[in-house]
């Protein structure tokens, strides 16, 4: 029978694993001092976008990275380390990191993997500074749509040209 600290760590590490394979970016951040009510802030902000922080032992997570691949990442866990899975855009979770981490200065970002790339704190702050996806979407609309509304103004203003013409035309004969 195992004890009760191993399953534990097994249990984890196998949930680190999962998660990995499931959300296509994590992040490392260090909360050392940060308290228990706002890290439990910090959760519900990140639970709106789509991401979960996962708190484990360092051992346990250097790991769980080392096993998944993720080597470079191994080096960036350093003190009280979470690990902030991301299950959909990156975008909002780095957003809400950045900016809990400039209110508590004792967070810090790490690094992090995003898709097949790996970051550092820079390219985290640098992803939080985009817009969403929504934003970059009606964005790419408006440049598709622009032309085509421009071609719809030009020939609205012909045809009223013309039909102003052709209205001058008629008041000369009846004149």
């Amino acid at each position: 029978m195992k004890k009760l600290g191993l399953l534990f760590k097994e249990t984890s590490e196998k949930q680190i694993k999962n998660n990995l394979k499931e959300s296509g970016s994590v992040f490392i951040m260090n909360y050392s001092k940060v308290s228990s009510p706002d890290l439990s802030n910090l959760r519900q902000s990140l639970r709106s976008a789509n991401a979960t922080i996962f708190i484990v032992k360092n051992s346990v997570a250097r790991r769980a990275l080392r096993d998944s691949g993720l080597d470079s990442l191994v080096e960036t866990i350093e003190g009280p380390c979470g690990l902030v899975f991301i299950k959909e855009e990156p975008v909002s979770a780095s957003r809400v990191l950045c900016d809990f981490s400039r209110s508590h200065e004792l967070l810090k970002l790490r690094g992090g993997f995003l898709k097949d790339r790996f970051l550092d704190k820079k390219d985290i702050e640098a992803l939080a500074r985009l817009p969403s996806k929504e934003i970059l979407r009606a964005k790419a609309v408006m440049t598709l749509k622009f032309p085509i509304s421009g071609l719809v103004m030009v020939l609205n203003q012909m045809l009223k040209k013309f039909v102003y013409c052709l209205d001058k035309i008629r008041e000369k004969k009846i004149n």
